[in-house]
């Protein structure tokens, strides 16, 4: 393992994976946010986007973790390594909430600057309809590369903390 990708619904717990896999494997980590994102919420050009992340994608080694369902296969055939966090909705929809409470109007280090923690009721129902609407697409997608990379799901924090003192 030395090229991971962490996906997952948002609150999943997809950040909080990658650092803690980093520390135990000194593997850099990658937060796509951070480099999508430009100040104050705003989407970069599609084209500017892939170049961005390209430039991550030749490294031989680290953790990248975020969704962008745009670039998956690239970021999937890059990796030896892919996660998949299956939270319930209920659980990523909490953590979420739980995250915009204590960190409201501040930037988190895993965010690109000058992006504020804000509540969105439609970010919320995207979250809540990830399993109906993202989930299926994802599934398809990794079966595809099962025999070519290592594919692991976790659907519980307790899934996650046995995988982690492995």
């Amino acid at each position: 393992m030395k090229k991971v990708l962490i996906i997952g619904s948002s609150g999943a717990g997809k950040s909080t994976l990658a650092k803690r896999l980093s520390a135990k494997t000194n593997l850099k980590v990658i937060h796509l946010d951070k480099i999508y994102w430009k100040p104050n919420w705003v989407e970069p050009e599609k084209d500017e986007w892939k170049k961005t992340l390209e430039k991550f994608l030749d490294d031989d080694e680290g953790i990248m973790d975020g969704n962008y369902s745009d670039t998956l296969d690239l970021r999937i055939l890059a990796c030896d390594t892919v996660i998949f966090l299956k939270m319930p909705p209920a659980v990523c929809v909490y953590r979420v909430l739980k995250r915009v409470a204590f960190s409201y109007r501040k930037t988190r280090p895993d965010m690109a600057e000058d992006c504020p923690e804000k509540f969105d009721w439609e970010f919320i129902k995207w979250i809540w309809d990830f399993s109906n609407r993202s989930k299926p697409k994802i599934e398809k997608l990794l079966k595809q590369y099962e025999n070519e990379k290592t594919i692991i799901r976790l659907k519980s924090k307790r899934e996650v903390e046995k995988f982690l003192q492995k």
